[in-house]
């Protein structure tokens, strides 16, 4: 799954998110969702969420 619907991001789950140093690379980081930060249903490039590590980025793939 991707991760651009809002709807399908929960707290507790295991995400791949890129961070904005990282978007030109394409670099992923591994965590567990803390907060979801987008308010809209949608978003093209990537729900924008804060991992319990306290990184922010945009959902790239959600692991199962």
């Amino acid at each position: 799954m991707n991760g651009t619907i809002r709807a399908q991001i929960k707290p507790v789950l295991q995400v791949s998110i890129v961070t904005k140093q990282d978007q030109r690379s394409g670099k992923l980081t591994q965590g567990v969702v803390k907060e979801i930060l987008t308010n809209s249903p949608t978003h093209p490039h990537g729900i924008k969420v804060r991992l319990e590590s306290g990184e922010v980025g945009r959902v790239k793939e959600i692991h199962k």
